[in-house]
């Protein structure tokens, strides 16, 4: 199933081959309309000229939030995000080598995935759960046990058209009322 979360196909596509580009996106998914979150790898690159760990982790923080301000800004937060993705891409570099894929390609089983991207900075349950299951539907990243760390409700790993898309903030919408106290 292709990746359709934005309405530039040079975004849909960077997200479908580049998975550090997969994971920033995903930290930008918070509290902004998901187009614009998945949207946000593309035009960092744009920015900075490629998408490279060890460079962004590196980066003076103060250039890397001023990269996320400049308008239009990456988020509606441009400055907790910039530090959210350079301590990604920080944990990428000293946890993973700077290969963000080996975050799940060098994963023994599903509990093992499950904890390495939970471990990263900006993965919570949530985003761990939807993350697994993108890796499933769209990827084919399945290894043993996958299933239990998957999300079971209609989420980004299950986005084809508009419609879709649409729903899954609905959904998305529903669950974050039911968890207000």
């Amino acid at each position: 199933m292709p990746i359709a979360w934005t309405e530039d196909p040079a975004a849909n596509k960077l997200l479908e081959t580049d998975p550090l580009a997969l994971l920033i996106g995903m930290v930008l998914d918070q509290q902004v309309k998901m187009e614009k979150a998945f949207a946000g790898p593309y035009e960092l690159k744009r920015r900075l000229g490629d998408l490279d760990a060890r460079k962004i982790a590196a980066m003076d923080p103060h250039e890397l939030d001023r990269v996320f301000r400049e308008r239009p800004a990456l988020h509606r937060f441009p400055g907790n995000m910039a530090r959210r993705v350079q301590a990604m891409t920080a944990a990428i570099v000293n946890d993973y080598g700077g290969d963000a894929a080996s975050v799940w390609r060098d994963a023994r089983d599903g509990d093992d995935l499950a904890e390495r991207i939970q471990g990263l900075p900006g993965f919570g349950e949530m985003k761990t759960k939807i993350l697994v299951a993108i890796l499933a539907k769209k990827f084919g990243v399945k290894p043993t046990g996958w299933e239990k760390h998957a999300a079971t409700w209609h989420s980004v790993a299950d986005v084809d058209s508009a419609e879709s898309m649409a729903h899954a903030r609905d959904v998305k919408r529903d669950m974050k009322a039911k968890a207000r106290p």
